[in-house]
């Protein structure tokens, strides 16, 4: 079974993102779960109190949750991009998400969720179940 130490919640109603994030899972010990899906929604709940519309990267061994533009970022770093690509995709986020939601036909603005948050013990609890469902996930693409 593949242990993540991070798990990236994305809109998986987006085909781009869908596509994005079945690349990201070639990064070392990310895995990828639907905004939609029931694990995802429990784990924003628990750490925010709402689950707001935004890609978040769940990283236990930081313990830490990057949100919004924080995500892109951490996730264009740990991709090996250069510096000034991180820079790019955290100045121009917002301007990204729309695109793309023109694109997909999504018909809804992410949230204004774009820092680095202390991850939640609520939160860590139940990083295991949305990890489980990372894996599902990944085996449904592969």
């Amino acid at each position: 079974m593949v242990e993540y130490d991070a798990v990236l919640v994305y809109d998986g109603e987006c085909p781009y993102c869908s596509v994005a994030a079945r690349a990201l899972r070639r990064l070392r010990k990310i895995g990828a779960v639907s905004w939609y899906d029931e694990e995802a929604q429990d784990v924003l709940r628990a750490q925010f109190g709402e689950t707001p519309f935004s890609m978040v990267l769940v990283d236990r061994r930081r313990n830490r949750v990057y949100a919004g533009r924080s995500a892109a970022e951490e996730l264009a770093e740990r991709a090996g991009t250069p510096g000034l690509v991180s820079s790019l995709v955290r100045d121009r986020y917002d301007d990204i998400a729309r695109a793309v939601g023109l694109a997909s036909g999504r018909g809804r603005d992410p949230d204004d969720y774009h820092d680095i948050y202390p991850l939640a013990d609520e939160a860590a609890a139940l990083f295991d179940a949305l990890a489980s469902r990372a894996v599902d996930e990944a085996a449904t693409l592969a």
